[in-house]
């Protein structure tokens, strides 16, 4: 293991914890008439064949994300082999999850090993993701709204859900709108480019050499915005990244729906839907917590609760699902990080 990755784990690894401990106190004081030995005593009784399926449908459902990604790089002529695009979707998890920057350290990661490997202009990987970040952001917000005008029109649910949908919707949809319009607009992201390379000119005082920056970064932008004028001009050929990416959502969303199978509780999936969409959408915000830890917990414990899920439900499912998409996915990504490093080594040796 490299300096930098102990030094990502060993700043990560305890702030998860204390994500933990955070999740743990809001248990004891909020919890009502929960405690941490009931949810225990029902973590027991949590069907594991059933349950063990929910690991399965993550590997699925980041094999089909891997998909879309590689089929868009096929699309800008990236020649790039499948195993090595779900080995960094699965790094890129992992950084996520231990750098405080969600949404934003892994996907540099993986714009980073993907220009490597493929030794291409980094902007066209980059417009790879950009496009593949704006399917998978629009396919949530359609569930979202989806399921949330259904369950509200046959549920009757309470209004700070409702409140809590419109927000996060609405989040959504400007992030989206945003990433749109910057992918589009050349002109508006070079001057926004510009401007940060002439903010670090001040803050370095002439210290930095930043004119081979500038131009790095000018042929970055033409590069990213080629490759999004290929992908626009050729709708009909985001078909199968669309699909795929349906399908990886699909299997993401099974997740939760299986951790109430296995706790035999009956929930519609509207309402699974409704959680799953504003925990996806709250995650892709760099919050600087790792992992989301204890945050997300307590949000997705809370909503459910407030959907009509006793307590300790709530929070047993909370727990199992957090299990399969987060914790299984930072130990995958950890053997990701390790396999591509060896393979490094075996490749620098020949």
């Amino acid at each position: 293991m490299t300096a930098e990755k102990r030094q990502l784990m060993k700043k990560g690894i305890p702030l998860l914890l204390i994500g933990l401990l955070v999740f743990i106190f809001y248990i004891y004081f909020f919890g009502g008439t929960a405690s941490i030995g009931d949810i225990i005593e029902k973590l027991q009784t949590a069907n594991l064949v059933y349950y063990s399926l929910t690991f399965v449908s993550v590997v699925f459902s980041v094999f089909f994300y891997s998909l879309a990604w590689h089929r868009l790089m096929h699309l800008l002529s990236i020649e790039a082999t499948f195993r090595k695009t779900f080995l960094y979707v699965w790094i890129g998890n992992f950084v996520d999850l231990l750098v405080p920057a969600e949404a934003v350290s892994g996907e540099a990661s993986k714009a980073y090993l993907m220009s490597k490997n493929s030794k291409v202009n980094s902007g066209k990987v980059v417009a790879s993701i950009v496009s593949h970040r704006i399917l998978s952001m629009t396919i949530t917000l359609g569930s979202l709204i989806i399921s949330s005008v259904y369950f509200a029109l046959k549920y009757r649910p309470p209004e700070l859900i409702l409140d809590f949908v419109i927000i996060t919707a609405s989040c959504t949809a400007l992030a989206i709108i945003l990433l749109g319009y910057l992918s589009v607009r050349e002109q508006t992201t070079k001057k926004i480019v510009n401007w940060i390379i002439r903010l670090a000119a001040r803050i370095s005082r002439g210290r930095w050499e930043l004119t081979s920056l500038r131009s790095k970064a000018q042929k970055m932008l033409k590069a990213f915005h080629q490759g999004i004028n290929i992908l626009t001009r050729n709708p009909r050929a985001l078909a199968g990244p669309m699909i795929s990416s349906m399908a990886a959502w699909f299997f993401h969303v099974l997740v939760f729906f299986l951790v109430f199978i296995s706790l035999e509780f009956q929930i519609s999936l509207s309402a699974i839907i409704v959680v799953y969409s504003i925990s996806v959408s709250l995650q892709s915000i760099p919050l600087g917590i790792p992992g989301e830890v204890g945050f997300m917990e307590i949000v997705m414990t809370t909503i459910y609760t407030l959907l009509g899920v006793p307590i300790v439900v709530s929070a047993t499912a909370t727990v199992l699902t957090r299990v399969a998409t987060m914790w299984f996915k930072l130990i995958a990504g950890y053997a990701a990080v390790q396999w591509v490093g060896i393979n490094v080594l075996m490749e620098d040796k020949q």
